[in-house]
């Protein structure tokens, strides 16, 4: 929190010190061994050498403590990821904490680092991998939305506690009779399990460090969330420890964001009293003494208004709630908490719309591929009106592995479309990273584009190249329509095939926790399945956008989400999907009586 502001108070006053004992040192003609009384100048001198030395070794005492203290860090933390490199990175709080220790905590090396050995710092920089600033925000911004998304508890998140999930995992019927449900709950639970027990808490410097981040980022809510639990973690780890100017400076940064982030959300009465406790540890603090004064006067306002409203202008007394109650009745859902809900598992589908859902065997004999015709195609609905089905058992694992590999090297962050410029660019509300292939690049990318095609009828080479993503840290994908409105008409120029018609989207893990795909304004949540395909159309017959095909992917809680999709255009679907009879005609994938 203060570390690199007291060390650069320590080293001026290591510079003064040297400064002082060359002054006092300094050379002279007078011979000192003839009198007695310039013998005792002699002993002052001494003195003085003797105090400046024990200041210099006590601040160098402080430095290798705090360079030991990271080294005990860096170690500990190290020891526990080689344990079991992918349940360690699978739990969000250890990936910000790595990112973090390479950021923030390297930084502070390379400041206590003496200069004689900077040249060990300038190889390590050049030789290794560093994550920026960027990363560092981009974990905390990951952090905090899970937090949100999930309804996560700050002390337990700061434990690396992850709960599961209700309803994560969907049943397959066949594993149902074949007994082996219990089975995949328990190899989940066991996951989710295995990441929570190989977690490193975070300390309230780390704490802070994430308030921080909200407090840079305007988002006062969750400043207040770290700041406190900075605040309770702190008291925790100098309880019973002498080390007063270093707590007394901690406590002075978190209760001023405190106090600030506290005013921000309308919270006077805790912003001054985060001020009268700023001010009991450092009188002197300028900001805070301006501050008191405003928050005095406001408070003050405050409470002569709340008594009008409430006829009682007579009474000093008056309580701290508003006085202008809210409304009583719930406020209506808007698409955001819905998103989350249906995130969190949250049943939002009505019994009678679910219980006319069916799981059937897609008629293959009419299809044109003779291959796909001989295989029994499971399917699944998800809803009826749009027609949304899971394919299971779509991709082997053999596929998935190759076309993870050959994806990997060319993962790059993914991009949304401008739909008013037709430019690619990043966006904070699409968080992953993403590469395409091509039918040229390997067998396996043609045959999954073929039997797509089989499939569902619809014509593949005007579709976009296989699109293959993976969701890090938080990854996500907020509510978003995959087709181009009428008032984006220059979404897909560049690619001349008109509108997306239909998604694709090839689910290649499993996710222990979060990162299910959700229809915010159909209630529906398709949990990732490895090996399954979820596909649904975009458009109408007409050509016109249904709407009720807004859908998010949700950010992943615990572990990492590989999926894969192609888009499919209207050109060259004349013949294959023709247009309707009348307006707002659906597509459906296939009748089933």
């Amino acid at each position: 929190m203060a570390t690199k502001q007291n060390i650069r108070i320590l080293s001026m006053i290591m510079m003064i010190i040297m400064v002082t004992l060359m002054m006092i040192i300094k050379p002279s003609e007078q011979e000192y061994y003839t009198a007695l009384v310039h013998l005792e100048k002699l002993l002052k001198t001494e003195q003085n050498i003797v105090k400046n030395l024990n200041d210099y070794l006590d601040n160098e005492e402080k430095r290798l403590k705090s360079l030991k203290q990271l080294a005990y860090h860096y170690n500990k933390l190290n020891l526990l990821a080689n344990q079991d490199v992918q349940t360690y990175l699978s739990n969000p709080v250890n990936a910000y904490l790595l990112v973090k220790r390479l950021t923030t905590d390297w930084n502070l090396v390379e400041y206590l680092i003496d200069s004689d050995r900077k040249d060990l710092i300038h190889l390590l920089n050049e030789n290794e991998t560093f994550p920026s600033a960027e990363d560092l925000s981009g974990a905390a911004e990951a952090l905090l939305r899970l937090q949100d998304t999930y309804r996560l508890d700050t002390t337990m998140l700061a434990n690396g506690v992850i709960p599961s999930i209700k309803n994560q995992h969907p049943i397959d019927y066949n594993d149902l009779n074949n007994n082996k449900r219990n089975i995949v709950d328990n190899n989940d639970m066991n996951s989710i399990d295995s990441a929570t027990k190989l977690v490193m808490p975070l300390t309230a410097n780390d704490c802070y460090e994430l308030g921080r981040q909200a407090y840079h980022q305007k988002d006062y809510h969750h400043t207040v969330l770290w700041m406190k639990e900075a605040l309770r973690r702190l008291d925790e780890e100098y309880n019973g420890i002498s080390s007063a100017d270093k707590q007394t400076n901690d406590r002075v940064n978190i209760i001023e964001h405190l106090a600030f982030a506290s005013y921000q959300l309308g919270s006077l009465q805790d912003a001054y009293e985060y001020t009268v406790d700023l001010l009991t540890l450092n009188p002197n603090h300028e900001r805070a003494l301006g501050n008191l004064e405003f928050f005095d006067n406001e408070l003050n306002i405050s409470n002569r208004l709340r008594r009008i409203r409430k006829g009682d202008t007579n009474d000093p007394d008056v309580p701290d709630e508003n006085a202008i109650s809210e409304s009583k009745w719930p406020s209506e859902e808007n698409e955001r908490d819905i998103y989350e809900a249906l995130c969190r598992g949250e049943n939002r589908i009505h019994e009678t719309i679910r219980s006319r859902l069916k799981c059937y065997y897609l008629d293959t004999s009419k299809l044109s591929d003779k291959y796909v015709r001989l295989w029994r195609i499971k399917v699944e609905e998800a809803y009826k009106q749009p027609n949304i089905v899971l394919f299971i058992d779509f991709m082997s694992d053999y596929e998935i592995n190759v076309v993870q590999r050959l994806a990997e090297p060319l993962l790059k962050r993914a991009t949304v479309q401008n739909y008013f410029t037709g430019k690619l660019e990043t966006a904070k509300y699409r968080i992953s990273k993403s590469a395409w292939l091509t039918n040229r690049d390997h067998e396996v990318v043609y045959k999954i584009s073929r039997r797509i095609q089989a499939i569902t009828g619809l014509e593949m080479d005007t579709a976009e190249e296989l699109q293959v993503v993976n969701y890090g840290i938080g990854g996500h994908y907020e509510p978003h329509y995959d087709f181009a409105r009428r008032e984006e008409p220059r979404a897909f120029d560049s690619l001349g095939t008109g509108n997306r018609i239909a998604t694709w989207l090839n689910y290649m893990s499993n996710v222990q926790a979060g990162g299910a795909t959700v229809f915010p304004h159909l209630g529906v949540t398709l949990w990732p399945r490895k090996n399954a395909a979820a596909f649904w159309y975009n458009l109408y017959k007409s050509g016109d956008g249904d709407l009720l095909t807004r859908h998010a992917a949700c950010p992943v809680l615990v572990g990492s989400k590989w999926v894969s999709n192609k888009w499919i255009h209207e050109i060259g679907q004349e013949f294959r999907k023709p247009c309707g009879l009348w307006q707002n005609e659906l597509n459906i994938v296939q009748h089933v009586d």
